[in-house]
This record gives C-alpha cells, structure tokens and sequence, in this order.
C-alpha cells in the first residue's frame, strides 16, 4: 500500500453541488436586485470559500463588505433548506470511499465550504463511511490553499505527510496539498478543466474514482 490516509476535498470531488450553490446565490442576487449567474460560470466561482463566492458573484461595483454580507444573510437560511435539493455524490464515490475503509486506508474531508454545512452534507451522503476527520472552513482559520485545515486534520489523525495523498478538483487544490507538503492528486469530474489541474504539475491526475484506489494500493 502507498498511502494510509487520503484527505479529500468536498465540493467538486466527492459531491457535485454547483447547483444547489448556484441556485442559493441567484436567489440571495436577486431579491437585492442584481444579474443572476449560470450554473457554468458558477464553476469558476467556487472553490475559495463562501464569501469569496459571494463576492465573485455580485456587479464589479458592488464588491464591498457591506453587499458581500447581505449576500451571505440571505445565503445561509435558504442553503440550510436546500443545500441537498441537487446535490449527488460524482459516480463511483461511495464505492471508492467503501473500498479505501475496508483496506484500513483512513479517510478525511478538508473544505473551503463552511464548517456547518459540511458536517450537515457528509453524514447524509456517506452515513456508513467511518471518517477520521470532516472539517470546513471555520471563523479564525484561513482558507485553502493554507494548509491550516490539513496540518490540523493530519496532526488530529496522526496522519504522516509521506503516506498521505490529498485529492481536489482544482488549482486551489493541488496549491493546498504541496503548500501542506502532500502528493496531489487532481480529478478530472469536477468543476475545473484537466488543464488548471496539470498546471499545477500534482503528481497524479485521474478521470474515474477507481483509479485513486489504484494509486493508493500501488497498482497505478
């Protein structure tokens, strides 16, 4: 086996969620009376954090703390009652994650989305997958590319940075796992193009969730 442990990112590997996303920020954008975004451009908007959406989705203009806020009031309720209308689990991820468990192999979620509704999603789409951790963005931690989130996962778990491999759908991603000192690898199923991800040179770049099991027990 190479890797003991796979960190996962949530948003875009393991749950597409763009259009529950999406949809809760049209809504927010609409009600204060500004252009609403499709579900393809919200693709480039995700991946640093709810308020960096938010932010990314509002007219140049209107870019301030005082309308980023507005945005993230009428977010959160409407993303709490719908945050699981459309979202689904990318094929093959709960076999994948089935499969890694039942090797011994731990397995952790580290997300820019916030901590709440993280720990709301994961036990609802994976409630027989035994996590060693599941965390999201919190008040007072920086998001990824830091690797606050995973250097607190790896420490908690007593994770070691040589045989664990951080999996993520974008360059934030594959910044996150070498700014934490991880082999990364890119998936190809999620919101961002094979060609962000290899510009970030991770050491893997897959196209089917089977093939990160291939990679983690030596047989890529």
């Amino acid at each position: 086996m190479k890797y003991k442990s796979v960190i996962f990112d949530l948003d875009g590997t393991l749950l597409n969620t763009i259009a529950d996303l999406g949809n809760a920020v049209n809504q927010a954008l609409v009600r204060m009376g500004f252009p609403t975004w499709t579900m393809e451009e919200y693709r480039w908007k995700v991946g640093n954090g709810v308020m960096k959406l938010f932010e990314r989705s509002l007219p140049d203009d209107k870019r301030t703390p005082i309308y980023i806020n507005k945005v993230k009031e009428l977010f959160t309720p409407y993303y709490e009652t719908h945050g699981r209308d459309e979202t689904r689990p990318y094929d093959g991820i709960p076999e994948l994650l089935s499969s890694l468990t039942a090797h011994g192999v731990r397995v952790a979620v580290a997300s820019n989305k916030y901590d709440a509704a993280v720990r709301k999603l994961i036990p609802h789409y994976f409630p027989e997958v035994g996590w060693s951790a599941v965390c999201g963005n919190r008040e007072g931690v920086p998001v990824k590319p830091d690797p606050a989130i995973v250097n607190t996962i790896m420490e908690e778990g007593g994770m070691q940075r040589a045989d664990t491999l951080y999996v993520g759908d974008s360059n934030v991603d594959m910044q996150t796992a070498h700014n934490a000192g991880l082999a990364a690898c890119g998936v190809t199923w999620g919101f961002r193009p094979r060609a962000e991800l290899e510009a970030e040179h991770p050491e893997y770049v897959v196209d089917r969730p089977e093939d990160i099991l291939g990679i983690v027990l030596g047989r890529e």
